[in-house]
């Protein structure tokens, strides 16, 4: 997927069980969307926490957040509990959404986790940014917000 490319309907669980599909998680603004390889782990925490952190940054931009992993909505809920992230965690099992934001590994197998990267998706659902860095977790809170503060869209 490429920026200025509309990005596919697509509807997933998050944390709760409950079905969160890209229209309605747009309705209101932009929205950033990062993928993490594996819930729990020490860089995905920290990444995941920065974004928590920044929260009220993101909503004065008037984007909000959606975490995305291969991981179980139990490990979904299990992580968000922890860390009392009050952003949807959602659960793409299969690497479907991954796949279209061209994000899943693809080296001996499927069942790897994804690449470490971030979106952000306006209201019409057109990819408007990305960003990926597999070691430095801030850079993508960061750069969402700075991209968020620069938009001409």
């Amino acid at each position: 997927m490429k920026i200025d490319e509309k990005v596919p309907a697509f509807s997933l669980q998050d944390q709760h069980g409950e079905l969160r599909s890209l229209a309605e998680l747009t309705a209101d603004g932009p929205l950033v969307i990062f993928f993490y390889p594996l819930a729990g782990s020490g860089g995905c925490t920290k990444e995941a926490c920065h974004f928590r952190d920044l929260a009220a940054e993101f909503a004065k931009a008037g984007a909000s957040i959606v975490g995305i992993s291969t991981d179980s909505v139990a490990k979904q809920l299990d992580f968000a509990t922890k860390n009392h992230f009050d952003y949807p965690l959602l659960s793409d099992t299969k690497g479907e959404v991954a796949d279209l934001f061209g994000v899943r590994r693809r080296l001996l197998a499927k069942s790897l986790p994804t690449k470490r990267a971030t979106f952000i998706v306006d209201s019409g659902q057109i990819l408007r940014f990305q960003v990926s860095s597999e070691t430095n977790m801030n850079v993508h809170a960061n750069d969402a917000l700075a991209a968020l503060a620069q938009r001409a869209w």
